[in-house]
């Protein structure tokens, strides 16, 4: 439904009466991915985009996304417990008109970080970098800019300590 609620902000755009119905199709399984579609993951259909689509085939590692996908790799218990015991500061990003991950599952991840931090990049989709760079590089370099109030060594970022097996 999150991806279905993002879709639906698209509506003004001059492809989405042909491309709508053919995400909805792939969103419930009755239909194969259709390049059509591929506008709803930009938050600007414009020649940054679909250089960007071109690129894709050379620049994703199939491989690599169906072991990301495989049987067993979701366990989210342990991955919650995890990122609860992260030190670390986090940015937690997501773009105003992007489905996966929409604004509200962003905050909702952030949530689960003791030091975490949600912004929505305005008018952004799943590439926010391409869709406002400028707004993302000036947001992503004050983040980093921060100065570390937490452990000095690196390898503290994580407490690797098992939940009930503390001081």
């Amino acid at each position: 439904e999150e991806r279905r609620a993002a879709a639906r902000l698209r509506e003004g755009e001059p492809w989405f009466a042909e491309a709508f119905p053919l995400f909805e199709r792939w969103l419930s399984g009755e239909g194969a991915f259709d390049p059509a579609i591929v506008p709803f993951f930009y938050g600007r259909w414009d020649d940054a985009a679909r250089a960007h689509d071109a690129r894709a085939d050379a620049e994703c590692n199939d491989e690599a996304a169906d072991v990301y996908f495989s049987e067993g790799a979701f366990d989210p218990a342990a991955t919650r417990a995890a990122l609860a015991r992260l030190t670390a500061p986090a940015l937690v990003l997501a773009g105003e008109v992007d489905g996966g991950p929409c604004p509200d599952l962003a905050r909702r991840s952030a949530a689960v970080l003791p030091h975490a931090e949600t912004v929505v990049q305005p008018g952004a989709g799943h590439y926010p970098w391409l869709d406002d760079p400028e707004w993302f590089v000036q947001r992503i370099t004050a983040f980093l800019d921060r100065p570390l109030t937490g452990p000095s060594d690196p390898a503290d970022l994580l407490d690797r300590t098992p939940p009930g097996n503390g001081p």
